[in-house]
């Protein structure tokens, strides 16, 4: 289905950029609401653009008039309210209300392997995950109690050329090269699915618009799943250097720094594999492209185009000294 008049509520930020590019691609018209201010994912060129915070309801209001929209995406609803605040906005002005909440979400740890959409949701480790749950828990109760045209999408750990995948970014990235010690999670065996970002872009368009999407909920991952070892290793090699791994319990992590620890006890620390089958049956023929070996190389050319972009977090990089102190053998 082509020509859709679709509305992304984000669509400057490392997945929806993607997800824009590859729906104007596809014959949609394309209009990005949001404030207009992102600098590393400018808008694309060719999708209608309204500024406004999206969090000011006056101000949506006045930008948006009264336009309809075959589908709304919202990239930028976090908590309940934000998501009821769109669905104010929006639900009599769409067919379909696509809600952007996270792998997360999923019962962590998993019970088994692989995750399926059918997995409970329960994270009792992340408040950012138990907000993303509620939001759910708000769409699915609108779909059941009034029929709201909603569709869930759950991507995990999507980057692209400007997301080292490691808490402080490129920080860690520069400990390598400086030939200082990096420090992984756990023992850093632990499985980790992550997808290059025009990778979920093609399976994600492929839902709008769909009935057969609304009341559902999907995920949408890599089929690759490497060590965390492995990821830091490519991410070496791309830049030209032999890491030093340093392994450090996640709880000794989270025990000196709270955010740190909640994003590795309540995601990272734990192996994710997931079955893709259920998006294979709306988008047949899906596949992810981009091995992380490639991304890896996409990361590093990008930083090493503009030393602006090399950006250190003194921060962290003084608390990894500390952890690397503390646990190195």
């Amino acid at each position: 289905m082509t020509g859709l008049r679709v509305l992304f509520i984000g669509g400057t930020g490392v997945i929806s950029s993607a997800c824009v590019a590859e729906a104007v691609a596809c014959g949609h018209r394309v209009t990005i609401l949001n404030r207009g201010t992102s600098t590393t994912h400018p808008p694309h060129p060719d999708a209608e653009r309204l500024h406004a915070d999206v969090r000011d309801a006056a101000a949506v209001r006045e930008v948006v008039g009264s336009r309809a929209f075959d589908v709304v995406v919202d990239f930028l609803s976090f908590t309940p309210d934000q998501v009821q605040q769109q669905l104010d906005a929006f639900v009599d002005r769409t067919g379909q209300y696509v809600f952007i909440s996270s792998a997360s979400a999923y019962q962590t740890p998993p019970s088994r392997l692989p995750v399926t959409e059918s997995t409970p949701l329960r994270n009792p480790f992340w408040a950012y995950s138990r907000a993303k749950i509620a939001c759910e828990d708000l769409l699915v109760a609108a779909y059941r109690e009034r029929g709201l045209p909603m569709t869930i999408v759950r991507p995990s750990h999507t980057y692209d050329h400007t997301l080292p995948p490691f808490e402080g970014r490129w920080t860690v990235v520069e400990r390598m090269r400086q030939g200082r010690p990096v420090v992984v999670h756990g023992d850093g065996t632990s499985l980790w699915t992550i997808t290059h970002h025009t990778d979920f872009a093609r399976a994600f368009v492929g839902l709008l618009g769909r009935g057969e999407a609304i009341g559902e909920a999907f995920h949408i991952t890599g089929d690759e799943a490497p060590t965390w070892n492995q990821i830091y290793a490519d991410i070496a090699e791309a830049a030209g250097v032999e890491p030093q791994l340093v392994h450090v319990p996640s709880e000794a992590i989270a025990a000196v720094d709270e955010d740190f620890g909640a994003s590795l006890l309540g995601d990272k620390a734990h192996s994710m594999v997931f079955d893709n089958s259920k998006i294979r049956t709306l988008v047949p023929g899906w596949a992810a492209r981009v091995p992380f070996r490639q991304g890896a190389q996409e990361i590093v050319d990008w930083h090493d185009a503009d030393p602006a972009r090399k950006r250190v977090d003194a921060d962290l990089d003084a608390l990894y000294d500390r952890l690397v102190a503390a646990h190195r053998v």
